[in-house]
């Protein structure tokens, strides 16, 4: 499955105007289990950073996750990279259209040259990893552009089923993937590698996250990739659907997992 032309085809009707582009931001955090760890996280994070901090959002895709940390602090400075120098335009034009545009800048960049010495106090990637097949050199960028004492935090899938693959032979459900995920051990090795003192890893998306994820983005997106005719649809088949997702969600956050198809990692420099 392509994700790509499916995430053109959501951008194209909600960027339209800023109402639709942030009713599309508060419906990516209701019906994605990522964004609910990931903004778990950042509010964690967001008490040991200083108020004042340089933050890098490393391959921000529509820009939800700047639009959280800017609303978070206004004193907050945020550094964008996309590798599609469209929705880089399109999410400077929409952060501009709400006033926002000196706190939060995207740019067109590719994360295995993009580096920045010691600039930022905090380096935000989520769901990126995968997509990547050099991901050392990713990590030494990382390190490089970070400042001492800075976090990274990286969302991305596990090596336990996560891209839907139940083992190395499976293809990914997203094709763009280049690895069906990463195992818990391996991605701190590679960051420690790169030079970071310190990691810790989780998993996300236990049995109760494998279930809402089929239910609020598998099933849908499998059903978009048939006809985009099922646009139509999906308000009403997540009426039925959302109710479950939500309670679903909600365990996988709270819960404890031994393991699971995503991964949280933490580093610090």
């Amino acid at each position: 499955m392509k994700y790509e032309p499916i995430k053109h085809s959501v951008g194209k009707v909600f960027n339209k105007n800023p109402l639709l582009r942030k009713l599309l931001y508060h419906l990516l955090d209701l019906l994605l289990l990522r964004a609910w760890h990931i903004r778990r996280e950042i509010k964690k994070i967001g008490s040991v950073i200083p108020g004042s901090s340089y933050i890098l959002d490393a391959g921000a895709g529509f820009g939800q996750y700047s639009y959280f940390i800017a609303r978070r602090s206004k004193k907050y400075k945020i550094l964008g990279v996309e590798i599609n120098p469209i929705q880089v335009d399109d999410n400077n034009a929409f952060f501009k259209s709400i006033g926002k545009a000196e706190q939060v800048k995207f740019s067109a960049a590719d994360l295995t040259t993009f580096k920045n010495k010691e600039a930022f106090d905090f380096i935000l990637t989520v769901d990126v990893m995968e997509h990547i097949l050099e991901d050392e050199e990713v990590f030494k960028n990382f390190y490089y552009s970070i400042k001492p004492g800075g976090i990274l935090l990286i969302s991305t899938p596990s090596d336990k089923g996560g891209s839907d693959a139940q083992d190395e032979h499976d293809e990914s459900f997203i094709g763009e993937h280049v690895r069906n995920g990463y195992n818990i051990n391996d991605i701190q090795q590679k960051l420690r590698k790169a030079g970071f003192s310190g990691t810790e890893a989780k998993y996300t998306y236990g049995k109760p996250g494998q279930i809402s994820w089929k239910l609020s983005m598998k099933y849908p997106i499998s059903l978009l990739n048939i006809h985009k005719m099922f646009f139509v649809l999906l308000p009403f088949y997540f009426i039925i659907a959302y109710p479950f997702s939500y309670v679903l969600n909600f365990f996988d956050l709270y819960g404890s997992h031994k393991t699971g198809t995503g991964l949280m990692v933490k580093a610090w420099k």
